[in-house]
């Protein structure tokens, strides 16, 4: 089922899948899934396919992999914090 997330909501989707995982598995089980981000929209199956392990333990373990492959403006600007302005 497709589906919508928002990047500060992506480890409640990845807590989801069952673990251990394989890399593979985790990409198809979420590829219609749609990470919003800060700057864009990005396929979730398709960062996980973009990720270097084989397989995960769990899904913080996923989610730093995740983290790993966005590009830096992905998440809001550079060197800001959530609470400064």
């Amino acid at each position: 089922m497709a589906q919508r997330v928002k990047y500060n909501r992506v480890e409640s989707v990845l807590r989801e899948l069952s673990y251990p995982i394989l890399r593979e598995d985790a990409a198809i089980e979420l590829d219609e899934t749609t990470l919003v981000l800060a700057e864009g929209e990005e396929n979730l199956g398709g960062l996980i396919a973009q990720t270097d392990q084989e397989e995960y333990e769990s899904a913080r373990d996923l989610e730093t992999e995740v983290n790993n492959v966005l590009p830096r403006e992905a998440v809001g600007e550079p060197y800001q914090s959530e609470g400064e302005g």
